[in-house]
């Protein structure tokens, strides 16, 4: 449960900062961008724990992963945009 909590409060909090990313001037987007870089990492190592767990499936593990990596591009191209 907590494990699941922790999952739903990070992706919140990874949405948030790409949104806020999304409506600043271009200088204040870096910070964070690199939180959400971060917050998209975290995700990747505590899904990985969950399936290490035996909490989700391997499909359900594969399809994530898959979505965080590209989200993890997205990210690093946007950043990579900026600087």
């Amino acid at each position: 449960f907590t494990l699941g909590a922790y999952l739903e409060t990070t992706t919140l909090d990874l949405l948030k900062e790409a949104l806020f990313a999304g409506n600043l001037p271009k200088l204040r987007k870096i910070p964070h961008l690199e939180q959400a870089i971060t917050l998209n990492e975290m995700l990747k190592i505590n899904i990985r724990l969950s399936h290490q767990i035996q909490a989700i499936d391997y499909s359900k593990y594969e399809q994530l992963q898959f979505i965080l990596q590209e989200i993890g591009r997205m990210l690093g191209g946007w950043k990579k945009s900026l600087l």
